[in-house]
C-alpha cells in the first residue's frame, strides 16, 4: 500500500458561507447504506454526500486526534466501517455511532461542512 494514497489535508472549520458570521445549519443528514456514504444538505440549500471512511478517519474526538488544540487530520480507520446511529447534539452537531463501536465523536454542522471539500483524492 502506498502510503502517499492515504494523505488527506487537514481540516479546520470554514466560515459561513455568507461571509456575515451566520451559523451553518444542516436540515438533513441521509445515510446511503449502499453507497457507504453519508448525505448532508444546509440550509443555504448546498449538499455533500461523504463516504463512511472519510468521516470516520477526520473523526475529531480527543482519542482520535490528541487532546492538542491543532487541525483535524486524517487518520484511516482500521478497517471499513459502517455507519450504524446518527444522533444531535444540541442544534450545532451531530454524533455518530460506528460500526466499529466508535461513538465519541462531535461532528460541528461548520466542520462537516469543510469536510465536503476532502473527498478522497488518487495519488
Amino acid at each position: 500500500m502506498d502510503p502517499g494514497r492515504n494523505r488527506r489535508p487537514a481540516v479546520s472549520a470554514v466560515p459561513s458561507p455568507t461571509g456575515a458570521g451566520e451559523p451553518i445549519l444542516l436540515t438533513e443528514a441521509r445515510r446511503l447504506p449502499e453507497d457507504k456514504r453519508l448525505r448532508l444538505t444546509w440550509a443555504d440549500g448546498y449538499s455533500a454526500e461523504l463516504p463512511y471512511d472519510t468521516l470516520r478517519g477526520y473523526c475529531p474526538c480527543a482519542a482520535c486526534q490528541g487532546h492538542g488544540a491543532g487541525e483535524v487530520t486524517f487518520r484511516p480507520p482500521k478497517q471499513p466501517v459502517t455507519l450504524t446511529t446518527i444522533e444531535p447534539v444540541g442544534l450545532y452537531a451531530l454524533s455518530f455511532l460506528w460500526s466499529d463501536g466508535h461513538a465519541t465523536g462531535i461532528y460541528r454542522f461548520d466542520f462537516l461542512r469543510s469536510l465536503a471539500g476532502t473527498e478522497p483524492r488518487e495519488a
